[in-house]
């Protein structure tokens, strides 16, 4: 009889154990469990390094994918999409996007309707970069979008490790362009054309300086190579990207490698 006993107190011992939760943990698994989808977007938008990213995307397949992708990637993006850029154009949160991100897929840079939207963004949104992603690694439709205020080109080839350092790059105000408009497909840098002079009015001097940056060499390897100083790289560099109408030194890359493949789109006015 003790025996019996003493096993049905060890049996209600072990029964209200495992009935017993810690308070904290309760109170734990209560936060951390949103109640509803707004619960879930308001958690994860509250990081101060969050970048929130405009996905515009005519394909809900495009809009899809892109959403999924930048949620899964861990680069402290989120995302909200649209159909097309009038939507954006009407939401009482577009201040708050932190980029553009918008699908194109095959269409070129020489679609009117396309052009004038990003004309529109650069002059009405400045400070919010716009990337375009699509079929683009020709030089003449990525000059052709850094005309139109794009502030980068995101070939469907590129992996999304690349896709991500791209937004990243622009949010902090560079521009992406891919490394295999300025590649030959046997992995060359492409030739500064001889007729470059002649087409934009280069000087020997500048032709030479172009050639450098054509290369990626900065200011101080080219003032070396050509025994000039820095400064003196810098000046004539300025009248390159004037001759040029060119930016930044991307652009005058860009449309000098142009010239060696033919003749260039026309150039929309910014």
């Amino acid at each position: 009889m003790l025996a019996y006993k003493q096993k049905a107190h060890n049996l209600n011992r072990s029964a209200a154990i495992a009935e017993w939760t810690p308070p904290y943990e309760a109170e734990t698994k209560c936060a951390l469990a949103p109640t509803d989808e707004s619960s879930t977007q308001a958690v994860a938008k509250d990081g101060p390094d969050t970048s929130l990213i405009a996905i515009v995307d005519r394909r809900a397949l495009g809009r899809e994918v892109l959403t999924t992708a930048l949620a899964t990637a861990n680069g402290g993006f989120n995302s909200r999409t649209y159909a097309e850029i009038g939507e954006w154009l009407i939401d009482e949160n577009r201040h708050s996007t932190s980029a553009i991100l918008l699908g194109i897929g095959g269409i070129g840079s020489d679609n009117p309707d396309l052009a004038a939207d990003l004309r529109c963004l650069a002059r009405e949104y400045p400070q919010i970069p716009v990337l375009v992603m699509g079929d683009i690694e020709d030089p003449y439709q990525i000059i052709e979008f850094l005309s139109h205020g794009v502030r980068g080109c995101i070939p469907t080839t590129a992996s999304l490790g690349v896709a991500i350092g791209a937004l990243s790059l622009a949010i902090a105000g560079g521009v992406f362009v891919p490394a295999s408009a300025l590649l030959d497909t046997s992995g060359a840098p492409r030739q500064l054309p001889p007729d470059a002079r002649s087409v934009f009015g280069l000087t020997a001097r500048q032709a030479a300086i172009a050639d450098g940056i054509c290369r990626g060499k900065p200011n101080k390897v080219i003032a070396y190579e050509l025994n000039l100083s820095e400064s003196t790289v810098k000046v004539h560099i300025r009248g390159i990207m004037k001759k040029l109408q060119a930016r930044n030194r991307t652009e005058v890359a860009f449309r000098l490698h142009a010239t060696k493949a033919g003749p260039r789109w026309p150039m929309a006015p910014c």
